[in-house]
């Protein structure tokens, strides 16, 4: 992890709740092929926060954000229009380069434009960046760890474009007493910890939770190192069973869930994946991709999944 940074931005240690999107960005960094993150959710349910705290913990810097209306040029790179001005045609590089073993924050990216979100999807499945344009051939190897985010009131993304994300998340605000309690303390006692550290430069809450977070990112660099020794084989069946069930399109879906269940799997230090890690994983891998899902509406996973689950894995 990279020195600590004077950025003051919530402690991902801190972050109440949102268990599966805080899982999804874990396993979206041990394993980046995934194709990255999509969260959807309405205003004010802590996404951002909890993709500025990730960023922070793993990469000791705010994440990449690509503007909405950010252009070709300025995504995969082009002739510097300031250099140019003075006769000196100099490239320069774009956001994807600059988001080069970091991460690459998309916020609002349903209303991106289709054809900038297919550039960056394929940079991420693939790890490759290639140019050619204003003359200049650009071939470069590229990898980050992508996170979308969404509001599903302001409209969704054509299933082309979802199915490109590997795991998506649907956040909702906390509704008990308690969890909105946790998190109304924990973020005013981080603003107090942050006011005493400009007075005194110390603050023993801030330390105890950026030493919850370095033990964190430990556990995460490990699985990332274990990833490939995981044992897969015992589960492809199991995926293309669940596949079935859930009338999953196309074939990348079985692709996601095996990948991130290994990921799910090196978290947990399992030498193999189990039918509990594909439990865990499906609704992640297969909500956005389900056979006539309406685009328009926050994805769900309910009971009748779970019991769907349950029938083709059977219970451990």
């Amino acid at each position: 992890m990279n020195k600590p940074s004077k950025i003051k931005i919530l402690p991902y240690s801190l972050i109440v709740g949102q268990e599966h999107l805080k899982l999804a960005l874990e396993l979206a960094y041990i394993a980046p092929r995934l194709g990255g993150v999509l969260i959807s959710g309405q205003r004010g349910t802590g996404k951002s926060t909890a993709v500025r705290a990730f960023s922070m913990m793993v990469y000791g810097d705010l994440p990449v954000t690509l503007p909405i209306n950010a252009t070709e040029d300025r995504v995969v790179g082009g002739l510097d229009v300031d250099k140019l001005m003075q006769s000196d045609a100099k490239w320069k590089d774009g956001l994807l380069v600059e988001a080069k073993e970091k991460l690459l924050y998309v916020d609002e990216v349903n209303l991106l434009d289709d054809h900038i979100v297919n550039i960056i999807l394929d940079v991420t499945s693939t790890g490759k960046l290639e140019v050619q344009r204003d003359g200049q051939s650009i071939r470069d190897d590229v990898f980050f760890t992508l996170v979308g985010t969404m509001n599903p009131e302001e409209g969704g993304l054509r299933p082309q474009l979802l199915d490109r994300f590997g795991l998506m998340v649907s956040v909702s605000t906390a509704t008990t007493k308690e969890e909105r309690l946790a998190i109304l303390e924990n973020v005013l006692k981080f603003e107090d910890e942050c006011a005493r550290v400009q007075e005194t430069g110390k603050s023993e809450f801030l330390e105890q939770a950026e030493a919850v977070n370095s033990r964190k990112f430990n556990e995460l660099k490990q699985a990332k190192k274990r990833f490939r020794d995981v044992n897969l084989e015992q589960a492809l069946k199991q995926c293309v069973a669940l596949a079935e069930a859930f009338q999953v399109e196309g074939n990348r879906g079985d692709r996601v869930l095996a990948m991130a269940a290994r990921a799910h799997a090196a978290l947990h230090n399992r030498a193999e994946v189990t039918n509990q890690d594909l439990k865990v994983i499906a609704p992640l891998a297969f909500q956005h991709r389900r056979l006539g899902m309406e685009q328009s509406q926050e994805t769900t996973w309910g009971k009748q999944d779970e019991a769907k689950l349950e029938q083709v894995l059977g219970s451990e």
